[in-house]
């Protein structure tokens, strides 16, 4: 514990954030629908506006996780969104968005990374339970070395820093945590040919538990900060730059058996010309 202050004093922007969404969100747009009370966020999508929130810090590395109920029922159409994302041409972000369908259709979850504002790196998984019914954990655990999506502790897609290479990495901005629930039925379901049914709003998504351990962003001097191997930054340990042999297991078994979409395969897409990161080990 001493050695964690002193550390904490003489670099004081390693500050690991437990954070909540009264104290860390607020809301950003469809006021008149969304809600924050505690622990509990309550987004609202109807004909006339969906809803959004952001946490009121950027942060670079660390774990950001939030439990979440999808929209039930018919929810062709909507996308429920919950990301990273710093701002500018030249953005970097890490998303979830979980893609509504038709009643008794199993909901999607597109995953995607931009870096220096490029993306195009979407990987698509169906999930393997009603994310209606009730809360799972959704992480993104975003460190140095790698970045890992997890979905209730079952990780599903890895993408590692390979910079030295010449492939962009997302660690020089601090992101904000951002969530959105919004009508996308040019796209989202079955390429847009399921459109959104109005008679069924508004529709509800609802998020609980959001923590944010993380390491707050202070400007530039934070990419040393933030990357330094000192306890403090508990994301640097050796046991967070390489999945265990379990995890392997499980993020195997996902995307044998639930991967639906992976931009490293689609070769009518680029032209025949992958992206070099698809060549790379990823985990």
């Amino acid at each position: 514990m001493l050695a964690a202050l002193l550390i904490c004093a003489v670099l004081p922007n390693i500050i690991l954030v437990d954070a909540n969404f009264s104290k860390s969100m607020h809301l950003t747009w469809g006021f008149q629908h969304a809600s924050i009370l505690g622990d509990d966020l309550h987004l609202v999508l109807d004909r006339n506006s969906g809803s959004a929130a952001r946490s009121k810090r950027s942060f670079l590395f660390g774990s950001i996780e939030m439990q979440i109920k999808l929209v039930p029922g018919n929810s062709a159409g909507t996308v429920t969104a919950y990301y990273l994302a710093s701002t500018g041409s030249q953005h970097d972000e890490i998303d979830f968005e979980f893609l509504g369908n038709s009643t008794g259709q199993p909901y999607a979850v597109n995953t995607n990374i931009y870096t220096q504002g490029t993306g195009n790196r979407e990987q698509q998984f169906y999930l393997w339970f009603d994310p209606s019914a009730d809360f799972h954990n959704y992480t993104i655990h975003w460190n140095p070395t790698e970045i890992v999506w997890y979905v209730d502790s079952f990780p599903i897609r890895v993408f590692r820093n390979f910079e030295k290479e010449g492939i962009a990495y997302p660690n020089k901005q601090g992101m904000r945590v951002y969530t959105s629930l919004w009508n996308a039925d040019d796209w989202a379901t079955r390429g847009g040919l399921v459109k959104t049914n109005w008679s069924d709003a508004p529709f509800k998504a609802r998020f609980h538990h959001f923590r944010a351990r993380a390491c707050k962003w202070g400007g530039a001097m934070s990419i040393t900060q933030c990357a330094s191997n000192v306890p403090a930054n508990w994301w640097t340990s050796p046991i967070y730059k390489q999945l265990s042999h379990a995890h392997k297991v499980q993020l195997n078994w996902v995307r044998k058996n639930f991967m639906i979409y992976d931009y490293c395969t689609d070769t009518k897409r680029f032209n025949g010309q992958i992206p070099r990161e698809c060549f790379r080990t990823q985990f």
